[in-house]
């Protein structure tokens, strides 16, 4: 019989990078790989700027030698770019996998007692069976076990508040020298949520371990607040006491910072991040209205955030991603976790929507990710939607309020292609709230809070908001959409996202206000009028935090009700603590992350009569009064936008037999 060494060695042959190392120790981490290995399927690459280059190959087999172990020993793995499970193996039993994430990391892989051999062992790193181009940069052996091998330097940091001074829940990051997120052993007996490089505290402190080396620690508290940092050494037997300060740099009076998509392992049963995990993440990043949707199933976190304390930071909200076979859909506020939850068996959206909003307390209903595959359809397919009309082309009427055009953890390669999706069901006459999550089902991979909505909402106590008041305000449109950066739109002094603006004059003054913090960077800001772009304006680098930019158009009152909707964006943070994610499932080989800041429309009244008529009921006006006399429409088409004859064209498509 064979042995498993060597039916690896089989397996492996021709496969990237054998490499023999000399015996490992026991003083301290050993480098059995040092080279860097691409690996990834043959042919086209996953990202264009790889293009040019080919893998080693679809896995990787590393060769080293060591003493058999009979306690639990590490392997610590440098890798990047990770977004499907690669297998960890040594001498063919499985590990564990690579870490998903794909911002640059160490991974830290237990070795359980008696997995080493004496003298020649083999670590083999397994492909998927889908495209991921994926680097493994160094792999370490340490003889000790994890909690001992990341702790050879003790670590105790407190962050408070720069203004009060008081302690402040938030995020710490740690990254090493070459910037990866770096191997953390946490101290028992601490509320913490930890991953690789990561602690979120609910009260500012941590205790923890790391591996000798070079760091760089951080402070954040999502999007609101500015970064604090240190760099330490840490030795063998060192300690160390890291104080840091951050203080906010985004006001937001009146605004509520709203995550509307947020999981937990605990319910969902993917991800990483436990019920205790996600409270601790979302009063680090400072969510202060959270819906708790997980998949089928009322989950409820409010006993755990006052058991951990941080129940006082935000307002938890009872909510359900109702996940079905034609869509997911979020539905909030629930009234009670022991009631009904909507039959998402059904596939008929009209019954849907009935089924949900006949849960006890349901007000808001959003649209999830509608360009995203799942269960082999997708949403806005070209088969179910017309992006140009917005029409429903599996025939009903869309009831939703709401729809994601910014989650930050189902990302577009266009991020451009979620507003235009919106644009049409607004120029259909839809009145749809554009909102801004996370989608997050992790602690680090998929930061939560990142896609956030600002709501116009009461802030004082954020332990208290009114969900009721938050709820309608986001049906009426009074939100913005922020993933970095928060844009704010008025209209002659007066008019503001949600508003019908009215009386108004020959000329229009619009505002744009760009804030976000000083690690972040706005560089443009455009206007939309019915979805089409009517003015533009770079915006000069701020090293502040803030106000980015105010900017003041002036424009002639338009010949028809217009909706305008202002859009800022900038290139996408890639710092260790707040690193934009790429595209989730993307249509293009280009990686160009952005931060965006949106608002809901003003809805313009320029024909005075008192209300906002879409570009949908201006063509069926247009049509009626044509009658079907071609030089008739063609006259009454004059000086219509695209918006309106767009719709035109839809209309005359359903007429025609």
């Amino acid at each position: 019989m064979k042995s498993p060494l060597s039916i690896i060695r089989a397996l492996f042959a021709g496969v990237a990078g054998v490499f023999l190392a000399g015996v490992v120790h026991a003083e301290g981490p050993q480098v059995i790989d040092s080279h860097s290995h691409h690996l990834g399927f043959e042919g086209e690459r996953e990202w264009r700027d790889l293009d040019g280059t080919q893998p080693e190959g679809r896995s990787l087999q590393i060769a080293f030698n060591a003493h058999a172990n009979a306690r639990a020993a590490t392997i610590f793995i440098r890798q990047r770019d990770v977004k499907l499970k690669w297998p960890v193996l040594l001498n063919g039993r499985k590990l564990g996998n690579l870490d998903l994430i794909e911002y640059p990391e160490v991974a830290t892989i237990a070795i359980p007692p008696g997995t080493l051999h004496e003298g020649e062992n083999n670590l083999s790193i397994l492909s998927p069976e889908m495209m991921d181009d994926i680097f493994v940069d160094e792999i370490l052996l340490d003889v000790r076990p994890p909690a001992e091998a990341a702790h050879d330097g003790m670590i105790h940091v407190r962050v408070t508040d720069g203004v009060s001074h008081g302690a402040l829940p938030c995020r710490i990051t740690v990254a090493d020298a070459r910037g990866m997120l770096a191997p953390i052993s946490a101290d028992p007996g601490q509320t913490l949520a930890v991953r690789a490089g990561v602690v979120y505290t609910g009260n500012g402190e941590a205790v923890f371990g790391l591996p000798a080396g070079e760091y760089t620690i951080y402070a954040t508290r999502g999007f609101e607040y500015g970064v604090a940092e240190r760099k330490i050494s840490v030795r063998a037997g060192s300690s160390e006491e890291v104080a840091l300060q951050i203080g906010r740099e985004v006001e937001t009076p009146g605004l509520v910072a709203c995550d509307t998509h947020i999981h937990t392992f605990t319910y969902s049963k993917h991800g990483d991040a436990t019920t205790e995990d996600r409270v601790l993440t979302l009063a680090g990043e400072g969510i202060e209205l959270a819906i708790a949707s997980d998949h089928n199933i009322h989950a409820d976190y409010a006993d755990v955030a006052r058991r951990l304390k941080v129940a006082d930071y935000f307002t938890l909200v009872l909510g359900d991603e109702v996940t079905t076979t034609v869509g997911h859909f979020i539905a909030f506020p629930m009234a009670s976790a022991t009631g009904p939850l909507p039959d998402a068996s059904l596939t008929d959206w009209p019954a849907l929507m009935t089924s949900i909003r006949n849960v006890p307390g349901v007000q808001v209903v959003i649209l999830n990710h509608p360009r995203d595959i799942h269960n082999s359809f997708i949403p806005f397919a070209p088969e179910n939607f017309d992006a140009a009309s917005g029409d429903n082309l599996r025939g009903p009427e869309f009831t939703f309020d709401a729809i994601e055009v910014g989650n930050s953890g189902t990302l577009q390669s266009d991020f451009m292609r979620s507003f235009r999706d919106w644009f049409a069901l607004l120029n259909h006459g839809y009145r749809v709230t554009a909102v801004g999550s996370s989608d997050s089902h992790d602690v680090s991979r998929f930061i939560v809070g990142q896609g956030r909505t600002y709501i116009a909402c009461d802030d004082a106590k954020p332990g208290g908001i009114s969900v009721d008041e938050a709820c309608r305000n986001l049906q009426a449109g009074h939100a913005s959409v922020s993933m970095g950066l928060l844009t704010q739109l008025m209209v002659n002094d007066r008019f503001e996202a949600g508003d019908l603006a009215t009386s108004l004059g020959d000329e229009i003054k619009v505002a744009v206000r760009v804030l976000g913090p000083a690690w972040v960077q706005a560089d443009r800001v455009e206007l939309y009028a019915n979805g089409i772009k009517i003015r533009e304006q770079a915006i000069k680098a701020s090293g502040g935090g803030g106000e980015k930019a105010r900017i003041e158009w002036r424009m002639p009152r338009p010949a028809r009700d217009t909706y305008l909707v202002a859009i800022a964006s900038g290139p996408g943070v890639t710092a260790p603590y707040w690193a934009i994610p790429l595209p989730y499932q993307p249509t293009d080989r280009v990686r160009d992350p952005h931060v965006i800041g949106a608002t809901n429309p003003v809805w313009l009244d320029a024909d005075g009569d008192g209300k906002f008529t879409s570009a949908r009921g201006y063509a069926k006006a247009i049509l009626e009064h044509a009658g079907g006399d071609a030089a008739k429409l063609a006259e009454a088409l004059k000086g219509c936008d695209d918006s309106i004859t767009t719709q035109v064209s839809a209309l005359q498509r359903a007429q025609s037999p």
